[in-house]
């Protein structure tokens, strides 16, 4: 080939890579869960290999993939473009919605359990709107007075959040799920006694009750009790 030829020649045009990565594929799945971890308001920049908010989530995809390993049951996280949600591109949220028409595309029409913390519970509630998803546990998660709820009709939604928490607000969640609920959903809001926005205080029990509740939605195991029981009654103002 001639140095004219090459220059000639077209590039090829690299496909974007996927938000899609997943851990586990069983041969025959019946269900599939999705993890998407925590972000910031703002910022365009891509998220780091050594991002904490998702590594963070690695001890709960740990419990979840052992609950679920004779489950024929998927198990993925969604990868961020950004690491914001950056006011109304809500990037979090699409780059959730491409995974799941990704896993679709993939694996045919599963029923999905979204799970995400803070940034990407809300974003995990808002791509809840995808057909595939049956779910969704959210930890600590954002839930701005606005973010919208209808399309959550039909859907069983699970709140957990920590009374200590400083970042984002426990009761901002139990109001979320109360209007949830209000629109047809079927919503629990549970607070966490003594935890904190990064989950570290009584690490144990927000991974043992987040991996319960995954497993309840599932099928696999009824709803843990203390999530049925659960009251929409709002915590304490943060002091």
């Amino acid at each position: 080939m001639t140095g004219d030829e090459s220059k000639a020649r077209p590039r090829r045009q690299e496909r974007p890579m996927s938000p899609l990565v997943l851990s586990r594929r069983p041969d025959t799945p019946r269900a599939a869960v999705l993890l998407l971890h925590g972000g910031r308001a703002d910022g365009l920049e891509a998220p780091t290999w050594w991002n904490l908010p998702g590594r963070r989530m690695a001890p709960f995809a740990r419990a979840i993939a052992r609950a679920t390993r004779d489950a024929d049951v998927a198990l993925g996280s969604v990868r961020y473009r950004h690491r914001g949600w950056n006011g109304t591109r809500a990037d979090a949220a699409a780059d959730a919605q491409c995974a799941l028409d990704d896993l679709t595309a993939l694996l045919g029409e599963l029923p999905v359990v979204l799970v995400g913390h803070s940034m990407g519970g809300r974003a995990a509630l808002r791509a809840a709107r995808h057909p595939s998803v049956r779910a969704v546990v959210g930890l600590a998660p954002w839930c701005p007075d606005e973010e919208p709820v209808d399309h959550l009709t039909g859907k069983r939604v699970v709140l957990l959040h920590g009374d200590r928490d400083r970042v984002t607000d426990p009761r901002a969640t139990a109001l979320f799920a109360g209007r949830a609920r209000t629109a047809g959903a079927e919503a629990y809001a549970l607070t966490m006694p003594g935890g904190d926005h990064a989950m570290l205080r009584g690490a144990g029990a927000w991974h043992d009750l987040t991996t319960r509740s995954v497993a309840g939605l599932l099928g696999c195991e009824d709803l843990p009790e203390a999530v049925t029981r659960a009251r929409l009654t709002l915590p304490p103002a943060a002091t």
